[in-house]
This record gives C-alpha cells, sequence and structure tokens, in this order.
C-alpha cells in the first residue's frame, strides 16, 4: 500500500502532498503580494521550485499546471516569467482562466501537480 506524504500541513491545507511517484501542490500565492502580476509570478514559480526539490523531483517533471489570473489581462506578464522558467523539452498540460481571487492582492494563483 503507498503512503501518502503531507508537507507544511495546515489546518485548512497541506502545500503538498505525495502519493507513491504523484507530487500535488496547493495553490500556490506569492508572499510578497505588493508587486505586480509578473513578479507575484516569480515568487510563486520559485516556491514551485523549493516543494518540488522538497519532493524529490523538478519543474522537468511537471505534468499538469491549472494558473488563475485575477485578470486576463494579465495573461502575456504571467507568460513572459513563465516562459523564462518552464523546461521547454518538459512542457507540462497547463490550463489559464481569469477568477475572482480570495484577496484583491493576489493577482496570480498556480496550482501543480509532478512526477517524482
Amino acid at each position: 500500500m503507498q503512503q501518502i506524504v503531507r508537507h507544511e500541513v495546515g489546518p485548512r491545507m497541506s502545500q503538498m502532498v505525495v502519493y507513491g511517484d504523484t507530487i500535488y501542490l496547493c495553490g500556490q500565492t506569492a508572499a510578497d503580494r505588493s508587486v505586480g502580476a509578473a513578479d507575484q509570478t516569480r515568487q510563486i514559480l520559485a516556491r514551485i521550485d523549493e516543494l518540488l526539490a522538497v519532493a524529490g523531483s523538478n519543474k522537468s517533471k511537471l505534468l499538469s499546471v491549472q494558473i488563475w489570473l485575477a485578470d486576463i489581462r494579465y495573461y502575456d506578464e504571467m507568460n513572459a516569467v513563465w516562459d523564462a522558467w518552464v523546461d521547454p523539452q518538459n512542457t507540462p498540460g497547463r490550463a489559464t482562466c481569469e477568477a475572482r481571487m480570495a484577496f484583491p492582492d493576489v493577482f496570480v494563483e498556480i496550482i501543480a501537480i509532478a512526477a517524482k
């Protein structure tokens, strides 16, 4: 039987859950939300790198990514950062949508699933 391992467990959610060889990240938002969408995206992608490293993985093993933007007009700004970060030989399945965020200063939220 495979184990479920939870990382950075909080009362509402875990930052990362590992089941077998699959890594599930919760929605990641920027720690410093006083900056624009591009800088929030940079922070989030750095956090994804950190979490995947803890699980023994990296961005080349991303399987699926959901990106939520507070305003779809941030799409090009976010994509400029994404394109510089993502492994071009191993791009994941991805969807990007506009959504009303839980807090007005959250411009970007990214959810990811990766393999070990």
